[in-house]
């Protein structure tokens, strides 16, 4: 028996060094943790189960045979954050440059499978060179086995991938599809061709940071939430973000306890909205102030930064924040701003997280650029996500919410449960001056006429009671109350039943 425990440990420990301590010291050297630390910082202490330590990759061509690791360059199992039960894989760059094999493949795919079965997020921790090119098409096909599991989990369980070390050509279409992307500065990067191609192919020189770092899809093409200084900021502020989370489609958001009364009013919001109606403000003050302990969670802060989307709670329960952000672009949706959202509000309907609207955009951004790019498709995604949430919906108009961009953004018509508007609502089709010069053009000369119909047009429309009247704004109220009218609107929604009619699956304009 002792022989026998000598050998599992002398197999253990060489899973754990991987491919050796020179590799680790190199890993280390970059300022990257190596697979297991990653997971050992994440993960609640002593919680973690390794599964498959001892796999091996199976391949014998080009002299592979004689060059095998245990765990094959990537670590997986579950563990507990906050006693809460996740999923996890880290690829250990360590290890045959993290590249994935098929038996790589099926490692990760094994912790899906089990993720879907109870109910628990899965976390991905990518740091890999591709696909193994010795294994040629059984690579690509492990791949393809990882695509299908990422799609047949998303809306059932939270997907998650940190993006912690290159991740290339195929590799970045699992990540892609997962439900949130976080990366790190400096060290992690992401790309379908590489910079070699791209010089090849169109003859530009590009960085391999340039064309697919951390900040350039953060803040360029949207395709990260967010970017961060290192691995050790990264995996604490996954934690973190972990806890907003519901565990899978059939669970409620979590609760937290907290002391933030919800009945707290806030006397400084009664001046936030500028008397000069063209003066911009910081909607986040409104979002800090009337959530539980000022404690937001923002996603994509710095792309289509004129609509905001984050996780709060209210309560100590989760709720999902989309806020137009006057501070840029006067707060108007564009086609980067309703696609950011868009895909939000569906991750919060997915996932019974109610959601929390804030308004107060002018409308549309015009322009050929928008038209040309489909702003008329992009737009109408938001619409679209809106409409098909079942979720709680509690919308607060803050300031203007004119034409179609009032309908868009969580309108009583497309089911909204509770719209509420602050005494500096303005809900028209468009703003006082553009209204009165296309109904009164025939007056256009007279600038007397001019100012005395538009202040008619203001007086009638520059306020929320004519949608009240209508039935679409539920209440007028003092933006001192607005915590305690949300709060308490969740909480009568508590138990919101509504199921649209059945169906395969729609046809959202992609």
């Amino acid at each position: 028996m002792q022989e026998i425990i000598r050998k599992l440990e002398e197999k253990r420990q060489a899973a754990r060094i991987g491919s050796g301590q020179g590799r680790i010291d190199k890993q280390h050297a970059k300022g990257k943790l190596t697979a297991r630390e990653r997971i050992e910082l994440f993960l609640d202490p002593g919680t973690f189960e390794e599964w498959d330590m001892f796999v091996e990759h199976r391949c014998t061509d080009f002299g592979m045979q004689d060059h095998k690791v245990p765990s094959d360059g990537v670590v997986t199992g579950y563990g507990t954050v906050s006693g809460r039960l996740v999923f996890v894989f880290s690829q250990d760059f360590t290890v045959f440059g993290g590249s994935l094999s098929m038996a790589h493949a099926e490692k990760i795919c094994k912790v899906m499978d089990h993720a879907m079965k109870v109910g628990a997020p899965v976390i991905g921790l990518n740091d890999s060179g591709g696909a193994r090119i010795q294994e040629g098409v059984e690579s690509l096909a492990g791949y393809a086995d990882v695509f299908q599991r990422n799609v047949l989990a998303s809306g059932v369980v939270p997907q998650i991938s940190m993006i912690m070390g290159p991740c290339a050509g195929g590799a970045v279409y699992s990540p892609s599809m997962t439900d949130f992307i976080f990366m790190v500065k400096d060290t992690s990067y992401m790309f379908v061709t590489g910079p070699d191609v791209v010089k090849t192919v169109i003859h530009e020189e590009v960085t391999a940071e340039e064309l697919g770092g951390a900040m350039t899809h953060a803040s360029k093409s949207g395709v990260a939430d967010l970017a961060f200084e290192n691995d050790v900021e990264v995996l604490l502020m996954l934690r973190r973000f972990v806890n907003f989370l519901p565990a899978s489609n059939k669970d409620k958001p979590p609760v937290w306890p907290t002391d933030d009364p919800a009945d707290r009013k806030i006397p400084s919001l009664d001046t936030l909205v500028p008397a000069d109606p063209n003066k911009p403000y910081d909607m986040k003050e409104l979002i800090y102030k009337i959530v539980d302990d000022n404690d937001f969670f923002e996603l994509q802060a710095d792309y289509a930064a004129n609509i905001i989307t984050g996780f709060d709670r209210m309560e100590g329960s989760t709720v999902g924040i989309v806020a137009n952000q006057p501070m840029v672009l006067a707060g108007c949706l564009d086609i980067d701003s309703s696609k950011k959202a868009a895909r939000f509000v569906r991750f919060c309907d997915a996932f019974n997280i109610p959601a929390v609207t804030l308004v107060d955009v002018p409308g549309f951004l015009p322009g050929t650029s928008q038209e040309y790019g489909g702003i008329i498709k992009h737009g109408a995604k938001l619409l679209y996500a809106y409409a098909e949430a079942t979720v709680p919906k509690v919308t607060v108009i803050t300031r203007k919410a004119y034409g179609g961009a009032y309908d868009v953004m969580s309108s009583k018509h497309l089911r909204g449960d509770v719209n509420l508007a602050w005494p500096t609502a303005e809900i028209a089709v468009m703003g006082p001056k553009g209204a009165v010069e296309i109904i009164f053009r025939q007056d256009l000369g007279d600038q007397e006429k001019i100012d005395q119909r538009t202040e008619e047009y203001r007086e009638k429309f520059a306020n929320p009671f004519v949608a009240g009247s209508r039935g679409f704004i539920d209440d007028v109220i003092m933006p001192h109350s607005t915590r305690k009218r949300i709060c308490r609107s969740l909480a009568m929604l508590a138990d919101k039943d509504l199921e649209n009619p059945w169906r395969k699956h729609g046809n959202i304009p992609l």
